[in-house]
């Protein structure tokens, strides 16, 4: 039983390991283009997709808009 046990508790553990190996890492730089307070992530989106990127998200206390990509 405690064989079954141990062997149960290691195959979560290594789902676990594999799992958190394989979340890709995301890179952020502050939009150019973007003028003003960043208040809908949609505005923001849209203008980073301009500038090339993916997408983009309104950050921090001065709401900036940031645009994401993939690392």
């Amino acid at each position: 039983m405690a064989a079954i046990a141990k062997s149960l508790l290691s195959l979560i553990l290594l789902l676990f390991v594999f799992f958190a190996t394989t979340e890709a890492r995301t890179c952020l730089s502050q939009s150019q283009k973007f003028k003003g307070l960043c208040v809908r992530r949609s505005n923001c989106a849209n203008v980073c997709r301009t500038e090339g990127f993916p997408g983009g998200e309104c950050r921090g206390f001065r709401r900036r808009c940031f645009c994401a990509k993939k690392c």
